[in-house]
């Protein structure tokens, strides 16, 4: 007869051995996003989702140079888009026209240091540092901030390296 102990300890097994198969793909899928605003995210959202997220643009600029910008609290949102061009450039497939390209926040009284967002020891991000305005740059996540007199001045949200790295047409 068949150990009824054994056959809960495959089973047990094959359980987790899902879970970290799901955790597993959960992760992988996570680092070739980029970093999120608004729920606005760079290679994914289109002109439709900004608008349904932010209402109409203060400044359209979409045909001419593939930006729209946005009052909203704290400051102003510029969102700039996928053209034909960049697609050309970084042969990227076609599909990606008209998603956001990046997002950027001017912040007008941000009270955000580099250490109040655990910048200062974080690996990464590269510092680059030129008189009194400095910047953190995480290529990796598509994100960087820029601070003037130790203030929050500007914040980007930019592709992910991987993604970028995915999008492009294999050939």
């Amino acid at each position: 007869m068949k150990n009824p102990n054994r056959f809960r300890l495959h089973r047990s097994i094959a359980s987790v051995l899902l879970m970290a198969a799901f955790l597993l793909t959960g992760l992988a899928y996570q680092s070739v996003r980029a970093e999120v605003w608004n729920s606005i995210e760079p290679l994914k959202s289109r002109r439709a989702d900004v608008e349904r997220v932010l209402g109409k643009p203060l400044e359209d600029k979409a045909g001419e140079t593939g930006t729209l910008r946005f009052k909203v609290a704290g400051g102003t949102v510029q969102v700039s888009f996928v053209n034909a061009r960049f697609v050309t450039t970084k042969k990227l497939s076609p599909e990606l026209e008209g998603t956001v390209l990046q997002v950027v926040l001017q912040h007008e009284r941000a009270t955000d240091t580099p250490e109040s967002l655990g910048l200062i020891n974080n690996s990464n991000f590269q510092r680059e540092e030129k008189q009194n305005v400095v910047q953190f740059r995480n290529l990796k996540d598509g994100i960087a901030y820029t601070f003037i007199e130790g203030k929050l001045k500007t914040t980007w949200y930019s592709p992910a390296s991987e993604q970028l790295l995915r999008a492009r047409i294999k050939g």
